[in-house]
């Protein structure tokens, strides 16, 4: 599902979303991933998104973001997430943005086309990956003068159910890319992921942007009266395990080839936190990612999507003991490596 559009009625909804570069080229330094971290946060903060963490890679970023049911907006509120994307604005973004709050003073017909045009923005995912891409694509051919597509199609997404297991198991996953790339050890030494970010907020005043996306993973497991070190700590928990090398299992180390051997080749079963270490496609490819009755709750709505003429079947993960955890895409072949 290239661009996840089901709608969760009555709930907040959640999803996984990754997009690539064209031909995977490896463009952003540092310069580039703290640009486009800056810009996730504020797109967030626009279209009304909750960032429950994210990474930033050199040819690619995912973000896990729950998406609440837009509610009544006050003028004041529209105009404060439309300032949101222009913290440095040029004379011109200051002239439109003072026509917009005319407008909207104004009243009538034309105010309530503005209103529109804003809230059309907002609240839904397609547009939040549209407006992060397009903002980041302007300023990243510009600043390298460069022209033409910086992405490679339509991004990737998966429905998560928003709390729980599929929740904590989907942040786990995004936050170990710059382990499973070879660039760090330890997900809290590389600075463009929402595990890093959170723990430096943990370690400041600054803002608790990210360290509120992952209390929002945890809540249910630590408690709403829990402070955010326990949310981290679960976090890092799930990210480590109880200790010692993630990689070991039963006395043997492994590596991410003898891994991919002992799913995909033996059909065997190893601990969460080695699998994790892997390429997982259930996370990028799965389309939905839940119970199995709430992955199952979905299939009549994707058979109307897709036009298919049988039901989708709810496929279990396999490979570690995921709990009851399911997909609704079924991926037979190179699930793991």
């Amino acid at each position: 599902m290239r661009s996840n559009r089901l709608k969760v009625s009555g709930a907040d909804a959640s999803y996984h979303c990754m997009t690539r570069t064209v031909n995977g080229e490896r463009l952003f330094g540092d310069r580039e991933k703290e640009v486009l971290r800056k810009m996730i946060w504020q797109v967030a903060d626009f279209c009304g998104i909750r960032v429950l963490t994210y990474c930033i890679m050199s040819n690619h970023f995912h973000v896990l973001v729950e998406v609440p049911e837009l509610g009544e907006l006050s003028d004041t509120e529209l105009m404060r997430r439309y300032k949101v994307l222009y913290p440095k604005p040029t004379k011109y973004q200051e002239a439109s943005i003072r026509t917009l709050e005319a407008e909207l003073a104004a009243g009538g017909e034309e105010a309530d086309a503005v209103r529109q045009r804003l809230i059309v923005r907002m609240g839904d995912i397609s547009e939040f990956m549209k407006t992060v891409k397009q903002r980041f694509s302007v300023w990243f051919n510009k600043s390298h003068r460069r022209f033409g597509t910086l992405w490679a199609d339509r991004f990737k997404s998966v429905l998560v159910e928003g709390a729980g297991n599929p929740l904590q198991t989907m942040a786990a996953y995004i936050d170990l890319n710059p382990v499973r790339a070879g660039i760090v050890e330890d997900p809290k030494d590389y600075r463009f992921c929402g595990y890093a970010e959170a723990v430096a907020q943990s370690n400041s005043s600054g803002q608790t942007g990210a360290v509120d996306g992952l209390s929002r993973v945890w809540a249910d497991r630590v408690g709403g009266d829990k402070s955010p070190t326990d949310a981290l700590q679960a976090h890092r928990s799930l990210i480590f395990g109880k200790g010692g090398d993630p990689w070991e299992v039963k006395g043997r180390v492994m590596d991410r080839r003898k891994v991919a051997k002992v799913l995909e080749e033996q059909d065997g079963v190893l601990p969460r936190t080695v699998v994790l270490r892997c390429r997982v496609r259930y996370f990028t490819d799965g389309a939905i990612l839940g119970s199995a009755e709430y992955v199952r709750g979905f299939v009549g709505a994707v058979q109307r999507e897709r036009k298919r003429k049988h039901p989708f079947k709810v496929n279990p993960l396999k490979g570690a003991a995921w709990g009851d955890m399911a997909v609704l895409q079924s991926l037979r072949r190179e699930v793991f490596s």
